[in-house]
């Protein structure tokens, strides 16, 4: 049996990630500080018994060389990170030191180790800055100019990816993903618009829109992005890999389609634009195919369904 590591494997992506690996009987080390996961998010996995293992810790933590020793996985998925555009405006040491300094311990006790690979969650939303041409292809990511210090570490964090390549031998696929949105995104984060608007919704509430809400995003369904992780287990070697749908929603669009689900009247409304929010953003995903035989298949407006039942469940 396979064993694997998934760091932030309390969150969002993280727990779907790791219920996918389970399922094809991957053995999962989870690691999570649980500054933005949930443990009620591995209910799950924790049905699988020995064969999923979690640990409250920080990514940066001396603890983690100890782990990696006594468990030797074989990939580990680094989706661990500060995820949020508006607080590295405001804290860009502690976004640095979570998304760079975090990640070169992760890669530092994976080289030690004899890891075989580090499928890496890099920011598609983000590294390419305000992109010249849309959509976005990831030969631009080189002379990007990210507009936030939380992109600016997701791109650095690539280069460094094919340092420990090139010099210590560790294997790497970079996935750039765009706006993933599903079951379990928390709708008191920033980062998931979707939750946010559905969650106000289900409430009664009519929901902000930040700037006139002609930004557009590339939404991709939770299943997708997973899927990618799993396909870049054995593909992808030393690339940086769009993830996303190709197509552009602006905010507006993606309010009234959530309305239209929920079946709500009111009228958003609308608030000044925050610094570090692109305009427009929308993923190439041309090179998916042949580089890891990947290519999204949920609808958004399917994919939003789901995410609006969810919410009523909970």
């Amino acid at each position: 049996m396979t064993t694997v590591l998934v760091t932030g494997g309390a969150g969002f992506i993280g727990s779907h990630l790791a219920d996918r690996l389970l399922a094809e009987h991957y053995r999962v080390i989870s690691v999570d500080d649980l500054s933005t996961g949930r443990i009620a998010n591995l209910s799950e996995a924790r049905g699988y018994g020995k064969e999923f293992t979690f640990f409250n810790m920080d990514v940066r933590s001396e603890g983690i060389m100890p782990l990696f020793e006594r468990h030797r996985p074989e990939v580990v998925f680094h989706l661990a990170a500060q995820a949020g555009v508006r607080p590295s405006l405001e804290d860009p040491a502690t976004d640095a030191s979570v998304n760079i300094m975090g990640l070169l311990n992760v890669l530092e006790c994976s080289a030690k180790t004899g890891v075989g690979k580090v499928i890496y969650a890099a920011s598609g939303g983000t590294i390419y800055g305000e992109p010249k041409r849309l959509p976005a292809k990831e030969s631009s990511a080189q002379a990007s100019h990210p507009l936030s210090p939380y992109g600016i570490s997701k791109k650095v964090a690539v280069d460094y990816l094919g340092f420990y390549q090139r010099y210590r031998g560790l294997d790497f696929t970079a996935l750039a993903l765009g706006n993933v949105y599903g079951p379990r995104q928390d709708p008191r984060g920033e980062a998931g618009v979707v939750g946010i608007f559905a969650a106000k919704m289900l409430a009664g509430e009519a929901p902000m829109i930040f700037g006139d809400g002609n930004q557009t995003r590339d939404y991709v369904f939770i299943d997708d992005a997973v899927h990618a992780f799993v396909q870049a287990v054995s593909r992808g070697s030393g690339r940086l890999v769009n993830i996303g749908t190709g197509l552009e929603t602006s905010v507006n669009h993606l309010y009234r389609m959530i309305a239209d689900i929920i079946g709500f009247t009111g009228e958003p409304s609308y608030g000044p634009l925050p610094a570090g929010e692109l305009r427009r953003i929308a993923l190439d995903i041309s090179a998916a195919p042949s580089a890891i035989a990947w290519k999204p298949w949920t609808h958004l407006e399917d994919g939003l369904g789901e995410t609006v039942a969810f919410l009523k469940g909970i």
